[in-house]
């Protein structure tokens, strides 16, 4: 069973402006046999309310996968990439890469995302969009990739190697 965050990063949901639709798209995403949400928060976009979350479920909480959605885009109040970067101890391009490419399929406004993913830890945190649509979608382009990630990062993986098909 894969332990699951997600952090709502959003000014107006975690000021009660808007009800946060977003984690609950994620949600249906989240195939219950394989992952189990254990934690979900809303923050304002701060950076030190951010990285304080990821932390706290990295290190003391020690879930495998943290899902941030918002605060990704080009906005003067998007911090979420630059805030995961500063918990990280190292990034997983190819993750993000991977969520931009299969979202330029849908419109090429993805290409404005600038989330990031990497490793805290035995944690994979992943960035996603704010709206419920690209989020879900987003999620859906890496979720074949995320338990084989999660394993090699946990050290559950046999020999802690790729395993080549």
């Amino acid at each position: 069973m894969i332990r699951v965050g997600i952090l709502t990063v959003s000014d107006r949901s975690a000021s009660g402006e808007r009800e946060d639709q977003t984690h609950l798209a994620l949600r249906e995403r989240l195939d219950p046999e394989i992952y189990r949400v254990e934690a979900y928060m809303v923050v304002p976009d701060e950076p030190p309310q951010i990285r304080r979350a990821l932390r706290l479920w990295a290190d003391r909480e020690g879930l495998d996968l943290i899902l941030t959605n918002g605060g990704t885009g080009l906005s003067p109040r998007d911090h979420t990439p630059e805030a995961t970067r500063e918990v990280l101890e190292k990034e997983a391009p190819g993750i993000a890469e991977l969520m931009r490419l299969s979202g330029l399929k849908q419109t090429p406004l993805a290409a404005l995302s600038r989330g990031v993913a990497g490793v805290r830890g035995r944690t994979l945190i992943v960035n996603l969009p704010g709206s419920p649509k690209a989020a879900a979608e987003s999620l859906a382009a890496i979720l074949p990739i995320l338990p084989h990630a999660v394993e090699i990062i946990s050290g559950r993986s046999e020999k802690g190697g790729h395993r080549h098909a």
